[in-house]
């Protein structure tokens, strides 16, 4: 083999991992910030990614995404939220609340930002208006806030003869004052007491509960929190332990055993996210997509959970349900 033609192919292969790293380096990257844990998170993850994939995008083929836990502890978000743009990700997608909107808000000005969350964006800062976003941070809203006024309505429906409801929150949320005083103005509308009980730890979940029976509960809200929907196992489990009709956030409490839950489809959220996102890897601008809020509000009935609380469910909220698990 001739000199020159040794050079060439050593220079060829010299050629073939730059090649490789430019189209590595082509293929974008999201990061995925979630104040959470992953098995919890996973049907979100799952219709983020589906949201994804249908404007072209798929993880391991043509997109990478970074996926960062804060298992519950939200003073990791910061650091979380820094080391992704250190990676100088092409995109922060943020789950679990509003402590991980701020921390990857915090982190960056320039990156796009997707959250879903049900902090009211406007009211928290996040974004100038919903139709007009402004700055790097554009998603979804749960609307979590407006419908705890109607999971009471629902929840005195089911048992009507409960004089004392009690309402759970979490006390790190945004929105817990303005939920507290509208279930308050709710509860006295209803003639109905409402005393009001605070978890942010597990631990605090189980003194809560302890605190129904002293209270003498007739029933339980359990307000919209992306904390409490982490800890769902635990709380429905502790509802059936405590024999105590308990409404929540969205189906996915009933499918875990929950009695009711009424509320907008944290799964078609996400989902819509992951849309936002592709078309933001596509080219489009946070500050021009509308943050979106759903039109469609789900009411899942578990009648193995009545039965196992000796609750009859009244056919008024059986004709009304999206949805009856038997």
């Amino acid at each position: 083999m001739k000199r020159r033609d040794v050079i060439a192919l050593i220079g060829g292969v010299m050629t073939v991992p730059r090649a490789l790293r430019a189209q590595q380096k082509a293929m974008p990257v999201i990061g995925f910030l979630n104040s959470g844990s992953p098995r919890p998170a996973a049907p979100t993850v799952a219709a983020f990614r589906q949201g994804l994939s249908e404007t072209g995008y798929v993880e391991g083929q043509n997109l990478t995404i970074e996926y960062r836990w804060a298992e519950e502890s939200n003073d990791r978000l910061p650091t979380l939220a820094a080391d992704l743009v250190g990676l100088k990700v092409d995109l922060i997608a943020t789950s679990g609340g509003f402590p991980a909107i701020l921390a990857a808000k915090n982190a960056t000005a320039t990156i796009p930002i997707v959250f879903a969350s049900g902090a009211d964006p406007v009211a928290t800062g996040l974004v100038a208006s919903l139709a007009r976003p402004g700055g790097n941070l554009t998603g979804v809203s749960f609307l979590l806030v407006e419908l705890h006024p109607k999971r009471l309505e629902l929840l005195s429906e089911l048992v009507p003869q409960a004089r004392v409801i009690a309402l759970l929150v979490n006390p790190n949320n945004p929105n817990v004052e303005r939920i507290m005083q509208d279930m308050q103005e709710a509860a006295r509308a209803k003639g109905l007491q409402l005393p009001i009980l605070k978890a942010g730890t597990e631990k605090e979940i189980d003194a809560a509960f302890a605190a129904l029976v002293r209270l003498q509960a007739g029933a339980l809200l359990v307000g919209s929190d992306p904390f409490f929907n982490s800890r769902r196992e635990q709380l429905v489990a502790l509802a059936s332990r405590h024999t105590i009709p308990a409404i929540y956030q969205g189906r996915e409490f009933a499918l875990a055993g929950g009695l009711i839950s009424y509320g907008a489809s944290v799964t078609a959220a996400y989902h819509q996210a992951g849309i936002y996102a592709g078309k933001i890897l596509k080219g489009a601008k946070p500050a021009d997509l509308p943050v979106q809020q759903p039109t469609t509000f789900e009411l899942v009935i578990n009648l193995k959970a009545a039965k196992a609380l000796g609750l009859t469910m009244p056919q008024s909220l059986l004709a009304r349900a999206d949805e009856v698990i038997e």
